[in-house]
């Protein structure tokens, strides 16, 4: 699993600026004033910088760089502009534009008494992401290094240098990776670790800005853990290696579960199951479970696990085929907000499922005009193979309901092409059949900055999705496909049960790099879904 950089938080007073190598990031608020420490050739060449048209034109959170500065032993030195009061959103970017242009060596962000340096650390650890593990490490030929053997390290990494001694935040079990899937499709490769920059935090109060980046790293740790398995390649994550990843978490004190075919036929899961007959990967249901919250009742969260979809027999074209490695982009999501609540011990009772499947074209795959029965007794009649999500969810949302009872469910899934087309890439579609679970849920999207947009549910929509031959159809068509979608996943919504289905097949993995990711898997929903269940069960 790729981990974010280490932290440390050391004291700003009497910090020694000059002899700092590697790259050197100075937090500028609105007055330009330079820390002290600087030389006073530095100071002067900096102060050029900082009285130039070109900073002037400089937004909060955005950075200019000056190469080589005179008096300084760094190889470059970023003047970030932060004003003391900005935003959550503008003190991320700011740590981002720092993240992104790191590199490998030691960088040293001077903050000093700015309020936002947490904001800022995450900021910096999401925008470092860099999922190189396929790539040689070693471009002259002598080949990658080995993978590091020893146990991964959470956010207790994050650490903090007081006057008294080293301070390690948090106190959690070191975590060991998931051992390699064993099964044929994921081959024998051994990806390498990639070397990381080493970065020191200068701030006014190192133990309390590092108290307040504990749940900062924790949050990291589950974006992190939900990139890579929307980045990694279907060979390497099959259904199988997809379960034991979550079967290893464990460790932090879930309670994870594996439901393999034979209990999913039993329990009447045909819907999921016809998705997955056509593929070599078993299908499988994961429960994960963190009890944290006493007696009351489970915030149940479901997710699409497609790890590849081809579109069974009504296949996809081949450009852009490619991608379908980020269909399992729902269950992801929920893997990573489980990860992050055991890490940072959420006062909350969660439970987590994901529905595991491959949908591929095969002498045994599911065929256009195939009708199945749901584990609710539902009959579908199957139009198009590439409806496939919606057959997934429709079992574990009606299987979660009736085990758990839970006070509230969302759902997750890269579910249509259509959601792109109506809100692209900026935003993903939020469905529900309760307006105070909608509202949360904008509330807590609009406080992390991740874009969020409310779609309608109307009875008039499921005129669409009504089969001549079954209860209902798995695709209504293009008009409103989005919300034909959503219409056929609220018909295995228990009365009464608070509901939101989140379409998030624009934001997973967009075409190019977003303020705190670069181009690939960005994790939407771990952060969104983190501040719900806080504001809801973890408030008083």
């Amino acid at each position: 699993m790729t981990h974010p950089v280490e932290i440390r938080f050391e004291p700003s007073a009497d910090a020694d600026l000059a002899g700092r190598t590697g790259r050197l990031a100075l937090i500028v608020g609105a007055e330009n004033r330079l820390p002290r420490g600087l030389p006073r050739v530095a100071q002067q060449a900096l102060g050029r910088a900082l009285a130039s048209k070109s900073w002037a034109a400089i937004k909060p959170g955005a950075a200019m760089e000056v190469a080589f500065p005179a008096g300084l032993a760094v190889d470059a030195v970023q003047l970030v502009r932060l004003p003391l009061r900005a935003t959550v959103a503008e003190a991320r970017k700011a740590g981002a534009a720092i993240g992104a242009r790191m590199g490998k060596g030691a960088v040293t962000v001077v903050a000093g008494n700015h309020r936002s340096a947490a904001d800022i650390a995450l900021g910096l650890a999401l925008r470092g992401y860099d999922f190189g593990v396929y790539k040689s490490a070693d471009k002259d030929g002598a080949g990658a290094p080995e993978a590091d053997e020893s146990p991964a390290m959470p956010p207790q990494s994050v650490s903090a240098t007081g006057a008294a001694a080293d301070a390690v935040i948090a106190d959690a079990a070191a975590t060991p990776d998931a051992a390699p899937d064993e099964t044929p499709g994921a081959d024998s490769i051994e990806p390498p670790q990639p070397d990381k920059a080493s970065v020191t935090l200068l701030c006014a109060d190192p133990e309390a800005v590092a108290r307040a980046a504990r749940d900062g790293a924790a949050r990291a740790e589950g974006i992190f853990f939900t990139r890579d398995l929307v980045n990694e390649p279907a060979n390497v994550l099959t259904t199988a290696d997809f379960a034991d990843r979550l079967l290893a978490m464990r460790e932090l004190g879930l309670e994870v579960e594996v439901l393999d075919e034979d209990e999913l036929a039993r329990l009447g899961m045909r819907a999921l199951l016809a998705v997955g007959q056509g593929s070599e990967s078993p299908s499988k249901v994961v429960v994960m479970r963190w009890q944290g919250g006493g007696d009351e009742p489970p915030f149940a969260l479901v997710g699409k696990g497609v790890v590849f979809d081809t579109g069974g027999i009504s296949i996809k074209p081949a450009a852009g085929m490619e991608e379908m490695t980020m269909d399992m982009g729902g269950a992801g999501v929920v893997a990573g907000v489980m990860r992050t609540l055991a890490l940072r011990r959420a006062r909350a009772n969660v439970v987590g499922l994901v529905g595991l499947v491959e949908n591929m074209p095969d002498g045994r795959a599911q065929r256009p005009g195939d009708i199945v029965r749901s584990m609710k007794g539902d009959t579908i009649e199957v139009i198009n193979t590439d409806a496939e999500g919606r057959m997934v969810l429709a079992d574990v949302l009606w299987y979660a309901q009736g085990r758990f009872n839970p006070a509230a469910v969302v759902n997750l899934a890269t579910l249509t092409g259509a959601i792109i087309v109506a809100l692209g890439h900026d935003k993903a579609g939020l469905f529900a059949n309760d307006d105070a679970l909608a509202a949360d849920l904008l509330k807590a999207a609009e406080a992390e900055g991740e874009g969020l947009w409310r779609m309608p549910l109307a009875p008039a929509y499921d005129d669409l999705i009504k089969s001549r031959l079954a209860d209902v159809k798995n695709s209504g068509g293009r008009a409103a496909g989005s919300i034909t979608a959503a219409q056929f996943l609220q018909r295995f919504v228990r009365k009464g049960t608070p509901w939101a289905h989140l379409d998030i097949a624009g934001v997973t993995l967009p075409p190019g790099e977003t303020t705190l990711a670069p181009k690939g898997a960005t994790g939407w929903g771990v952060l969104t879904l983190d501040r719900l269940i806080r504001n809801r069960f973890e408030q008083g």
